[in-house]
């Protein structure tokens, strides 16, 4: 997968307009732009490095003041697009990781992270909508691995103050695996 960028803003109007700047200032393809829980908005790009670099940079210039946060990810593991579109279903569960954040963009970003620590697959990324504008991740596989993928995208977040909590459930039950997709 090629990399991907994402822009939160606390604004749909300004949202929009920095959208289309950023379509604008790079050749690159856009993966959504849509409104999210309380009054959010995301855009998702992919492309090359450089190319979608100048995009969320000119996205955070039009956004000013209403950007959340932003990231760009290189090399984005394929679980994560998969996760994002609820496209996952685990043959077995053993143990299940829960990261929850306050930033949507902290989500995607901590879920990058922690499916290349460990052997884990992520099974939700659940983007803000109907939720209050929080996220959370959710991923599965063998007790020692969930935690190390827990304990990686935690890190890779942490400074941003956007973690809200996380947990890792050894052999949860079925019905409340079910649940969670």
């Amino acid at each position: 997968m090629e990399t991907i960028g994402f822009l939160e803003l606390n604004s749909i109007a300004q949202g929009i307009q920095a959208a289309d700047a950023m379509l604008k200032a790079a050749e690159v393809n856009l993966v959504f732009a849509r409104t999210a829980c309380p009054g959010k908005y995301h855009v998702m790009l992919s492309g090359d490095v450089a190319a979608v670099q100048a995009a969320i940079e000119s996205g955070q210039a039009v956004g000013g003041a209403c950007v959340v946060d932003s990231v760009v990810i290189p090399r984005v593991h394929p679980q994560v697009i998969q996760a994002i579109n609820q496209a996952t279903e685990p043959d077995e569960v053993n143990a299940v990781g829960i990261l929850e954040f306050f930033s949507v963009t902290a989500a995607v970003h901590a879920a990058d992270a922690a499916v290349k620590a460990a052997d884990v697959d992520l099974i939700d990324l659940r983007l803000g909508l109907g939720i209050g504008g929080k996220s959370f991740v959710v991923l599965t596989g063998e007790v020692a691995a969930v935690r190390e993928a827990v304990r990686c995208g935690e890190e890779t977040v942490l400074d941003s103050g956007m973690l809200m909590n996380c947990v890792v459930i050894p052999s949860p039950r079925p019905e409340l695996f079910q649940s969670l997709y």
